[in-house]
């Protein structure tokens, strides 16, 4: 069994490092936490509310780590928390969160937004589709563990 990892796996690790590298040199200088910056990201994709389920399962961030992370948010003033039914709570953005989120996470949108701008359709579908086809067969691979 090879236990090393192909050349172009190495490369591609490497991307990956670097490109979360790059997102987590972004957060500091807005002054955010990684975990914040990827709650209040998840938030303004959701336009500024989105359950707390789901911001778990879409950051891939602890539970724990994400409620100790919109407490601090709340003590803030920055999210509400709201019942959306028996045993759901619903994040959202108060006034204050939502000119926060536009003075921080917004801009790294724009800047992935642009980035895709700037590639043809193509690309972008390319792009996504490759990414997602790795992803979907990396946990077919991971689940037979």
């Amino acid at each position: 069994m090879k236990t090393t990892s192909s050349a172009s796996m190495k490369r591609f690790n490497y991307l990956i490092g670097e490109t979360g590298a790059v997102y987590h040199a972004a957060s500091l200088k807005l002054g955010l936490s990684d975990s914040v910056m990827q709650i209040l990201y998840t938030i303004c994709d959701f336009d500024g509310s989105c359950l707390l389920s789901d911001i778990c399962r879409l950051t891939g961030i602890a539970k724990q780590t994400v409620n100790s992370a919109i407490r601090n948010l709340e003590r803030d003033g920055i999210v509400c928390l709201k019942a959306a039914d028996a045993r759901s709570k619903m994040v959202l953005l108060t006034e204050k969160g939502s000119a926060y989120a536009e003075d921080t996470v917004a801009r790294i949108i724009k800047a992935e937004n642009e980035i895709f701008e700037s590639w043809s359709e193509e690309e972008v579908s390319q792009y996504l589709l490759l990414t997602e086809r790795y992803m979907n067969a990396l946990i077919e691979k991971t689940e037979a563990l």
